[in-house]
This record gives C-alpha cells, structure tokens and sequence, in this order.
C-alpha cells in the first residue's frame, strides 16, 4: 500500500526507516513546506515522489495512508486537510492541542468515513499485551499502584519551549505515563490531577501527576523535560510487581515476588524501530474499511486529550496556538 508522510522532520525519519522493513509497504510521496526539503527527504529515504506543500500529497488520491509528522500545533489543520480530502491519517502524538480540535477532528472523519488514528506508539507494541498477560494471568496478584516516569534533558529544543507550537513536556512526554497507567490499571479513570514546574512563558518543564482510578488502582506518573529519568514502569501487586525498563520502547518486563526475587522475564521480540506496528494495524483496518485501531480507538485518544487539557488548565500552561 502507498504511504506518504507530511511533514521532514526526525520523527518522519523514523517512519520512513520502518516502511522500508515492513512487507507490502511502498514509500509513496513525501510532503514540506519547501520543495527542495522534500526532495532531499525523498532521495535519502526512496520515496516516488516530493511534494513542496502539504495540500499537494492531501490531494493525491493514490496515497493509502498519510502519516503526519508536523509539530503538535499543526496537528489539527494538516489533519483537517488531509481528511477533507477524503485521506487516512496516522498523527502524531500528542493527537492536537485540545479535545476540542480531536472532536471536531474525529467527528469529520466518521462523517466521511476516513480512518483516523493517533500514532502513539506504545499501545501498539507487542510489550503491551505481554503485561496485560501478566495481570490478566494474576502472576503476582491483584494491581494496586502503578508508577511511571519518563524524562530527557531537552532545555535546548526550541520548539518544546515555544508556546506557539504546543511547547512543554506534556504533550511531548507525559503523555506516555498517562498512557501506561490506562492501559494497565483495569478501569476507567476517577479523577486525575497534577503539580507542575511552569517557564517564564508559562510552558511545562515538568508534571508530577496522580491518577486514581475506578477500581481502585492509583497511579504516580512523571515528565521532565529538564532531565533524563529511569523511564521505568512498576505495576505494585499484591503478590509481586511487575517492572517495565524504558517505558517509551520496552526493553524488558521482569516479574518479581514480594520478597524481590525475580520470578520471571519476558524478552521484547525484535523489532524494526517500534514504529512499524502502529502502521501495520493502520494499514491492516484500512484494507478492512475499518476507521479507528481496537489498539487505540477514537475514544481512547479524546479521554487523554481530555486528561491533559485538564492538567494543563490546573497548572496554568498557557499555548498560544489554539
């Protein structure tokens, strides 16, 4: 199937290093804002064809899949274009800067019947039905506590700095913990709230947030894009805990008793670069007819746009891109 990608950015280089290791995948058309861009991009990664603006590929009725790369503030509009145009899209993270912009988002697509998922990566990885084994199975018992943390020294990227493109750690990284709690807590959310550490431009540096969910289960979540962290995932049960290494690409899941012996390992099976099994659903549900991923449906993206529109909102993060 054709695949295109709007947007040259180095999450596009990504997707394009996972087309070419995935079967039936043709890197079709590439799309920026300036012609020479694209055609550099299309060199370097074999795509057909070079586009030098994004209305050009939403046009191009022959491209199956487009992913979009842009920043989160553009999210919306190159989505709108794209699905206008009778396109199906794969966005990137965070989905767009408010709930409001993914329901007026989504709500066109159903009405013209276009698929539509949000790219991000971990609910599509095999690491996530492993755990949810684990638990399913009551390896260690009952889930109790769940905590999360991902963090990187980006203090030097300009656009998570900027409040005119959907700058701040959430959108860029708390979307991750905020994720893995919900993927693995067993229930729907209660109530979420956050602390924050805000910029003179009132961006988010970094969030501690906590989660309490309907069952139960609570969960202690951390972003910080001031410095790098364990990126660790630990699922407290009552028999045992669960330990995910890297949450944003699982490297390893041990499983340990209540007296801290390891009782189990599971290995990560070999991938690409993590990327292809996000495009792979996408592309299977688009030969199906089928608009939204069982990984990451419509309704699961809206309730974290909504989460994090909520935090941010507590905080007093101020985005000047909506």
């Amino acid at each position: 199937m054709k695949v295109g990608i709007l947007g040259c950015g180095w999450i596009a280089t990504k997707m394009a290093e996972a087309m070419h290791g995935v079967e039936g995948v043709e890197c079709y058309a590439v799309a920026s804002r300036t012609l020479e861009k694209a055609k550099q991009f299309a060199e370097m990664f074999k795509f057909q064809k070079a586009y030098g603006s994004y209305e050009e590929l939403a046009k191009d009725s022959n491209v199956d899949l487009i992913y979009i790369a842009t920043p989160h503030s553009h999210h919306f509009q190159n989505g709108m274009l794209c699905v206008e145009n009778g396109r199906n899209i794969l966005v990137e993270k965070a989905f767009t800067i408010t709930p409001e912009q993914a329901k007026s988002l989504l709500d066109l697509a159903r009405q013209r019947n276009v698929f539509v998922c949000e790219a991000i990566w971990t609910r599509f990885m095999p690491a996530r039905d492993i755990i949810n084994g684990i638990i399913s199975r009551k390896e260690v018992g009952e889930v109790r506590t769940i905590t999360a943390s991902l963090g990187y020294p980006l203090m030097k990227t300009e656009r998570l700095l900027n409040p005119a493109l959907g700058g701040g750690s959430m959108l860029d990284l708390g979307v991750y913990p905020i994720n893995f709690a919900m993927m693995h807590a067993g229930a729907e959310v209660k109530s979420i709230n956050a602390y924050g550490i805000l910029s003179d431009q009132k961006i988010d540096l970094a969030e501690t947030i906590h989660v309490e969910f309907e069952n139960g289960v609570v969960a202690t979540l951390q972003a910080t894009m001031q410095s790098a962290t364990d990126r660790r995932g630990m699922i407290y049960c009552t028999d045992g805990y669960i330990e995910v290494i890297n949450i944003n690409n699982p490297e390893a899941v041990n499983v340990y008793d209540n007296f801290h012996n390891r009782i189990n390992s599971y290995k990560i099976p070999k991938q690409i670069n993590g990327y292809e099994y996000e495009l792979i659903s996408s592309l299977e549900c688009i030969k199906n007819g089928q608009i939204e991923t069982k990984e990451m449906p419509h309704a699961e993206t809206i309730k974290v746009m909504t989460y994090m529109d909520k935090l941010l909102k507590d905080m007093g993060v101020v985005h000047t891109c909506k």
